[in-house]
């Protein structure tokens, strides 16, 4: 609430929602017929499956330990399913361009997540995943990258 990533611009669609649950689309909740707010009030969500990353220890924002932010903390990536598909993914999604080696870390982070794409998806979110199963992070390094392209 409170615009808190940012004002909205534009026409103002919906006021005061009143969603039960059932519904599949926000268009489906019962609002106000008419709205009496500003773009002060616009409403944000961050899902609870949302994942970001970042590449941390290498010479800029395209090379280093791969890091995703999952459920409120930031976690390593094991490399028992970290190959080149999973690689150009991750470097792609970031605007690195493609991978060019993968080198391993030692875990440092608290939580693990798993990777595996069959094939070369938009997103690692759109590849199968594990968060914190230790079965295949069993004996596994901290997955990294270093894409060819270059990244703040």
């Amino acid at each position: 609430g409170s615009a808190a990533f940012g004002r909205g611009h534009g026409p103002i669609l919906r006021d005061e929602l009143g969603c039960r649950g059932h519904e599949r689309q926000l268009w489906e909740c019962p609002a106000a017929p008419e709205h009496d707010c500003s773009h002060k009030e616009d409403a944000g969500v961050v899902c609870s499956e949302h994942q970001e990353w970042r590449l941390s220890g290498g010479r800029d924002g395209c090379a280093g330990r791969v890091e995703v932010f999952f459920r409120g903390t930031w976690s390593t990536v094991c490399n028992s399913t970290w190959y080149e598909t999973e690689a150009t993914v991750l470097c792609r999604t970031l605007g690195c361009g493609d991978a060019l080696q993968r080198p391993s870390f030692g875990h440092t982070l608290p939580g693990k997540m798993v990777y595996l794409c069959g094939s070369l998806q938009p997103s690692l979110a759109q590849c199968r995943w594990t968060f914190n199963k230790s079965a295949p992070c069993y004996q596994s390094w901290a997955a990294g990258v270093v894409c060819n392209g270059t990244g703040s």
